[in-house]
């Protein structure tokens, strides 16, 4: 198909809603051994990094010896959250994607990632739409909010807000941080794919770390090809879920009127987290007046 002429993925086979066979059996022991690699050099590093219940739920889907089977995880999934995944060649059409989030399916590309490419993938490939974002379907209240996020798909292409809405995924979903026990953790599939991201979203002092506001979030511009200049920092799931009460219609009114936000700037009115890490990677948040933790 036109559309998909410079997508990596095979779109010849695809069904009307651009799913397709995993045809899992197809895949090669080589693709398998790269799987392995993959996963056990990333689960490596996700002790004081990676968000405690991401951790815990990575394990129950007992992936570590090959690629999985999109059956057998769907079983255990649904039974969870209502959930399951679906495969398909690559990226997907927008109002294909917000559908099957809105019908709580989650779409899975097919395609491993060559030996050359380990360490950077121009498209998402299935080790980051597993090990980056299938955990987090576990959760709940995220996978509430993932399907409610989803069903405002339709809404955002009449509004022409579609931009904005998009930024609500790639900093809350792709890239989101959140403030735990035990500090600052990553629980967004695009730094916990990536093994360089991981570390640098919680502790590298260059970026700056705001806290979640739907409005700010759907302002801000994003980089798709080097580390995020800004991270959007969480308290809890449930504000995502929250935020999807609102009035989006009429936020993407306002931001029409409105400049697009530097993601290298700050806001006077952003609260920003500092990180703090110790020799065990254990991140805080200083504590008193909110003005203290912004930026000079």
């Amino acid at each position: 198909m036109d559309q998909n002429k410079n997508l990596r993925g095979d779109y010849s086979h695809i069904n009307d809603d651009y799913t397709v066979a995993q045809d899992w059996a197809s895949y090669s022991e080589a693709e398998h051994d790269l799987w392995r690699k993959l996963y056990s050099r990333q689960k490596a590093i996700l002790p004081g990094y990676a968000a405690p219940d991401y951790i815990r739920n990575l394990e129950k889907l007992d992936a570590a010896d090959g690629i999985p089977h999109f059956g057998r995880v769907s079983e255990k999934l649904h039974a969870a959250t209502g959930w399951h995944l679906v495969a398909v060649p690559g990226l997907v059409p927008d109002d294909v994607f917000f559908d099957h989030l809105a019908n709580r399916r989650f779409p899975v590309t097919v395609w491993l990632r060559k030996p050359e490419e380990i360490d950077y993938l121009v498209e998402p490939d299935i080790f980051h739409d597993f090990f980056g974002h299938v955990p987090m379907l576990y959760d709940p209240v995220f996978a509430d909010y993932l399907a409610a996020y989803g069903a405002k798909g339709p809404e955002a292409i009449a509004k022409g807000g579609l931009k904005k809405l998009a930024r609500m995924y790639w900093y809350m979903v792709e890239f989101g941080l959140i403030m735990t026990d035990h500090g600052l953790r990553a629980y967004g599939a695009g730094m916990l794919s990536s093994q360089t991201e991981t570390i640098y979203s919680v502790t590298d002092p260059a970026p700056n770390r705001v806290a979640f506001d739907l409005e700010r979030v759907m302002a801000t511009d994003y980089a798709i090809d080097d580390f995020q200049k800004t991270y959007f920092v969480l308290t809890d799931y449930q504000q995502l879920f929250d935020a999807m009460d609102a009035d989006f219609a009429a936020l993407y009114d306002r931001l029409a009127q409105r400049p697009t936000i530097d993601p290298s700037v700050t806001l006077a009115g952003d609260q920003l987290y500092h990180v703090h890490g110790d020799e065990n990677h254990t991140i805080t948040m200083p504590s008193g007046d909110p003005a203290q933790l912004r930026h000079a």
